[in-house]
């Protein structure tokens, strides 16, 4: 057995260290610290007080020109002095009305003068008579040196405290400098639970029993670490959980940490980016450290090719932007210098296919788990999970539900259930019936009804649409089995054709395909069989009929002129011009018009064939405006065949 790494001198230190004291110095060798930050401090206190006494200056109250002796006694004489204060034969005084100083030129009000000592003058009988007031206070009111100390001691302090808040959030902030000080949200602790509930485990997981069995090797080595280590073998360093959008990766995540009793940290990468570079970074070296101090111990990180991106791409300026230096650090933690041990990752994201090579490697992230939509078998138990607190009628067949909602994930059937839930208390009913059920999933798939009062012959010509859907879905060898008709409008549409598979497909022939082609042109094929024209409400059937050619001739080798190869990946079909040569895309234009055109005239064909069924079929819509699967199977005079798989 390897030996263990040695631990961390402190969980804020990025790095670690070999070969050094255990004890690092804290004092320089003279014995005493040089408190170079107080002298620091003490002179800037200095020069914050001499800027503000000289700023207060500019603030004192004017005290008026300086007059002659002449000059006051003329004002005295006019009567045009209002008050004066006298210290020894200096005076301040103020005048009533402003006058011009002959000596300066300018005008004042307030001014102070001397007496001469050797004026023989009758000073106080002339103040006297014009009734001048001799105040025991000076007429201009200076501010003293206390005053002045207290007023620019206060930007001084408001200084000081900034500096110690900065300082303390700075040490606490680590090595993230100012960048950890404005991103820190406090330490990363396990997700708590409410008092009284219980943990997350594999009971309530259900649909990807596969995926529980690679998983339960990890919750097995959490359990029992003692056991593995003595075979020399390793803890995985991390799990990659890859699928479509609610398919449960982070409920599998926190059933691992549930079934191993372990502590399990969760976080969404867009969590780590900020404008501020090395925020990220700083934020992942806080939390692998709390998970190291609980090891062993799960972190969960969802979407994490929001920062796994592959590198090199035209990120920032020299290719550290904020999002690479954040993948740079767990790709250290995960399995460089600093050593999660005890630590296992558990990442989710839905598009594996975009991720640094360097962190799905060995060593980092040692597993890549597919979580894949459930089969039948699975979504029927999913559904028993999610309707366990919802009371459920007598006859109630989840079952049938499972065979027909295929390719529902299990964020999708939780939804149907509750929706379920929703339609019953509106009803008032005690329980949720099967009709329920029913109904909240052509909710779900079909959209909600639409009030919507539609010209007469718009809605005729909306039943032969539906109705040529569902016709050549019924005349189609192999075609999914027709679920619904409706003339109703749901969602966008002004009418909608339901048809889901009886078991489960994973992989889809040609005539298949053709067949899917043939029923999605089947509406306006009818508009044109009918009334000799198109409309608009084909938009969507277009559409899947484009995708489905397009998968065929660039993706699929179903066409001869392409060949067998992948000449358009899916991936390049928002880049359409930039995947294959012109001359390519030119060939596979082609063929796509080629399939298209054939598929719409054996549409035509097809319905012209079997007008009178497809004339009832919109009869019977425009008096129902709704037909169930029997009901249209029936009208049309088309057995129905029933083929059961275990999905």
């Amino acid at each position: 057995m390897t030996n263990p790494a040695p631990p961390r001198k402190s969980p804020d230190q990025p790095w670690r260290t070999e070969g050094t004291p255990e004890e690092p110095q804290k004092r320089p060798p003279g014995g005493r610290r040089i408190r170079g930050g107080w002298w620091g401090l003490a002179l800037t206190a200095l020069l914050v007080f001499l800027i503000a006494n000289i700023a207060l200056s500019f603030f004192d109250e004017d005290d008026g020109p300086t007059v002659s002796y002449t000059e006051f006694g003329k004002q005295v004489d006019a009567g045009n002095v209002s008050k004066i204060y006298a210290k020894g034969d200096a005076i301040q005084g103020q005048l009533k009305k402003e006058r011009k100083n002959p000596d300066g030129g300018e005008e004042y009000t307030k001014f102070h003068t001397q007496r001469p000592s050797f004026a023989d003058d009758r000073i106080w009988e002339e103040l006297t008579r014009n009734n001048v007031t001799v105040t025991a206070e000076p007429v201009v009111q200076h501010r003293s040196l206390l005053a002045n100390l207290l007023i620019s001691l206060a930007p001084m302090v408001v200084l000081i405290a900034v500096w110690v808040f900065v300082a303390r959030r700075m040490r606490g902030a680590g090595p993230g400098g100012v960048g950890g000080m404005l991103g820190r949200r406090g330490p990363p602790r396990p997700v708590e639970l409410i008092p009284g509930e219980k943990r997350t485990t594999f009971a309530d997981v259900a649909g990807i029993d596969e995926v529980e069995g690679e998983l339960n090797d990890v919750v097995d080595f959490l359990k029992n670490p003692d056991a593995y280590r003595r075979m020399g073998a390793r803890m995985p360093r991390g799990v990659l959980l890859a699928g479509p959008p609610g398919t449960g990766k982070t409920l599998l995540a926190r059933a691992v940490a549930g079934e191993a009793g372990v502590p399990f940290f969760s976080a969404s990468a867009s969590e780590f980016i900020e404008m501020i570079v090395g925020v990220g970074a700083s934020r992942v070296r806080e939390l692998f450290a709390e998970a190291r101090k609980v090891a062993p111990s799960i972190i969960f990180i969802d979407e994490i090719d929001t920062i796994g991106r592959a590198r090199g791409g035209g990120g920032g300026v020299g290719g550290h932007d904020e999002r690479e230096q954040t993948l740079n650090q767990i790709l250290t933690e995960m399995d460089g210098f600093s050593g999660s041990e005890g630590v296992i990752v558990v990442a989710a994201t839905n598009r594996a296919d975009v991720l640094d090579p360097a962190l799905t490697r060995p060593g980092r992230f040692d597993r890549v788990v597919m979580v894949s939509p459930p089969d039948r078998g699975g979504r029927e138990a999913i559904l028993e999970i999610h309707t366990r607190d919802i009371p459920l009628a007598e006859g109630v067949d989840l079952a049938h539900v499972a065979r027909t909602t295929p390719g529902m994930t299990g964020a999708d059937l939780a939804n149907l259930a509750n929706e379920a839930a929703l339609l019953a208390v509106k009803r008032q009913q005690d329980r949720v019936t099967q009709g329920d059920l029913s109904e909240a999933l052509e909710k779900v798939q079909l959209g909600a009804e639409r009030p919507l009062v539609m010209p007469e012959d718009e809605r005729r010509r909306t039943a032969y649409h539906e109705s040529g859907h569902a016709l050549l879905g019924m005349l189609q060898p192999g075609a999914d089995p027709v679920r619904k008709i409706t003339i109703v409008p749901r969602g966008r549409a002004l009418g909608v054709t339901l048809s889901t598979p009886e078991a489960d497909r994973y992989a889809y022939t040609e005539d298949y395909l053709r067949g899917r082609i043939i029923g999605a042109l089947g509406g306006m094929a009818a508009e044109q069989v009918v009334y000799g024209v198109v409309t608009t409400g084909a938009e969507n059937d277009l559409e899947q009929v484009t995708n489905i050619a397009r998968g065929m001739v660039a993706r699929w080798g179903m066409s001869e002129r392409v060949g067998r190869l992948s000449a358009l990946p899916n991936d390049a079909q928002q880049a359409y011009g930039l995947a294959a040569a012109p001359g390519t895309l030119d060939v596979i234009d082609h063929e796509m018009r080629r399939i298209v055109d054939e598929c719409y005239e054996e549409a035509c064909r097809k319905l012209r064939d079997h007008r009178g069924q497809l004339d009832a079929l919109a009869q019977a819509l425009l008096a129902n405006e709704t037909l169930e699967e029997a009901d249209a199977y029936r009208i049309a005079g088309i057995a129905r065949l029933h083929k059961e798989h275990a999905g």
